[in-house]
């Protein structure tokens, strides 16, 4: 009979294997990742990580699902009792993400989704925790299709969107620090691309990934 010998490497791939994964989506504002994270949670059955924000809710948004909506006051108490995975000021307001909910749920085997910008991946990346970490950078296709977007977002106030074009050009040179960076130039065929994506990284497949494409779109949106 053949004896298997079960090395250390081989415990930590078992062990990694049956945790879950962290799913990581960044993007600029108005670029479309908190649409596509509801839609790839729906398909895949993943957990949402849900923020805690200091930001007032849009009129669409409920407390307990889109966000916990907290005052600073709260935000700072939770900062010094380091209840947060990463969190980081966005915009004049906090964002943070609890760390005791998203390590129950990896340990149970479930995948997190984040919605969060380049300053909590990068907190994130920095920790090196014990987890599968897949991280991709949303882009619009054009500055053109990102204004119009913010324009008729919950953002009448011009000046918040001309706020938000200018951070954008801030936010894109971020994109070398994600594994993935994908252009949302048509809902359903982002989702797929992002889907595929995750296919192959939990599966060990292999993808169509092209890099050289991005870098192109990357120069014409600078």
């Amino acid at each position: 009979a053949i004896k298997f010998i079960e090395t250390k490497s081989n415990q930590l791939s078992m062990s990694l294997h049956k945790r879950g994964a962290m799913i990581i989506l960044s993007s600029p504002s108005g670029a479309g990742k908190t649409t596509l994270v509801k839609l790839i949670s729906d398909k895949k059955n993943n957990f949402i990580s849900i923020s805690h924000t200091t930001r007032s809710p849009r009129s669409n948004e409920i407390n307990g699902v889109d966000y916990y909506f907290i005052n600073k006051n709260q935000f700072q108490k939770l900062i010094n009792e380091k209840e947060f995975l990463e969190y980081a000021e966005v915009f004049g307001n906090y964002y943070g993400t609890s760390k005791k909910e998203i390590i129950e749920k990896l340990n149970k085997g479930k995948n997190v989704i984040f919605d969060i910008d380049w300053q909590g991946t990068e907190q994130i990346i920095k920790q090196k925790l014990n987890y599968k970490l897949i991280t991709i950078f949303i882009l619009p296709p054009s500055k053109k299709v990102l204004h119009d977007r913010l324009s008729n977002r919950d953002m009448k106030d011009k000046l918040i969107v001309e706020e938000r074009m200018k951070q954008f050009d801030k936010d894109i040179l971020h994109w070398k620090n994600y594994n993935y960076v994908v252009i949302n130039d048509d809902l359903k065929k982002c989702l797929s691309k992002i889907i595929n994506i995750l296919d192959s990284e939990l599966n060990d497949k292999e993808n169509t990934y092209n890099k050289t494409v991005i870098e192109n779109h990357i120069k014409n949106l600078i």
